[in-house]
């Protein structure tokens, strides 16, 4: 089996870069969202990306072209009936991507790869929502998705070597760094970061030090590129109070809890740069 054709579920910010550097590595792309305005903002954000890529020259304006060629929309799942792999991006909501697996099992033909872009949910229990759990797997870009190299990739217990072998080539051909994990809670990434942005938070909580100080700390003396709290705020706090929930119910260690603080601001709705405000004022 190759791949030659790519349905990626959600047009967001993740699936709008999944979609656009798929087609900029020559794949043919469908996008698939809910609603016909999610797909405009979608295609709007691709368009001004591959813009920005080729005055540049990053790229020429042909390749821009040529990857908006390949890609089609849709707001109806059948759009994935044929292609070869599926990437879902949709929120991190277990529910939702249990319904959205459950159904894509139904319209994929057999031999298609269904992919998870989740930072955090248990590929086991994804593939659980299907029959085919050796053709689930987890697919998980870095934010932003058309600059960060990295894609980690999850094997779930059933998980088989073709499809390990075949995403990792799919990964390989969009430009991307694929490093694989077995399915563990927070995989290798958020069960590494989240617990040391949440000790950052402990460390405000505590007063041991002012944002810029323990951000500025990290970045000089650890070389990097971006403070803690500052990328907690990036990542939206909400989510990485999700992140270490996962943990801490997953490993059941005191290590993992949330800090107080951090689910304070949560409630509070200080969710970081997407409400304007976090551990810093944007």
């Amino acid at each position: 089996m190759t791949i030659e054709s790519i349905a990626v579920i959600g047009a967001g910010q993740m699936g709008n870069g999944i979609a656009q550097v798929a087609a900029l590595s020559g794949y043919n792309v469908v996008m698939i969202d809910v609603k016909d305005e999610f797909i405009q903002r979608g295609m709007d954000t691709i368009n001004f990306s591959l813009s920005k890529l080729a005055s540049k020259e990053k790229i020429t304006q042909e390749e821009a072209d040529s990857a908006l060629s390949r890609i089609e929309t849709s707001t109806d799942m059948q759009g994935a009936s044929d292609v070869d792999l599926v990437v879902e991006a949709i929120p991190e909501i277990p529910e939702l991507k249990a319904e959205v697996f459950s159904n894509l099992d139904q319209i994929c033909k057999p031999s298609a790869i269904l992919a998870s872009n989740t930072s955090s949910i248990s590929i086991n229990e994804i593939a659980s929502t299907t029959n085919r759990p050796n053709r689930v797997i987890g697919m998980h870009f870095m934010n932003p998705v058309p600059i960060m190299k990295l894609v980690e990739i999850i094997n779930g217990e059933h998980t088989s070597p073709e499809v390990t072998n075949l995403v990792v080539e799919a990964a390989e051909k969009m430009g991307k760094t694929a490093l694989s994990c077995q399915d563990s809670p927070g995989f290798v990434s958020n069960r590494i970061l989240c617990p040391m942005i949440n000790e950052a938070i402990l460390t405000l909580q505590e007063g041991v030090a002012e944002p810029e100080a323990i951000d500025g700390i990290m970045k000089l003396g650890m070389n990097h590129p971006i403070g803690p709290l500052a990328l907690s705020d990036l990542i939206g706090n909400d989510t990485v109070l999700h992140i270490m929930n996962v943990l801490y119910d997953g490993f059941k260690n005191e290590k993992y809890a949330p800090a107080k603080l951090l689910v304070e601001m949560v409630e509070k709705g200080e969710l970081g740069r997407k409400t304007g405000k976090g551990f810093y004022q944007y």
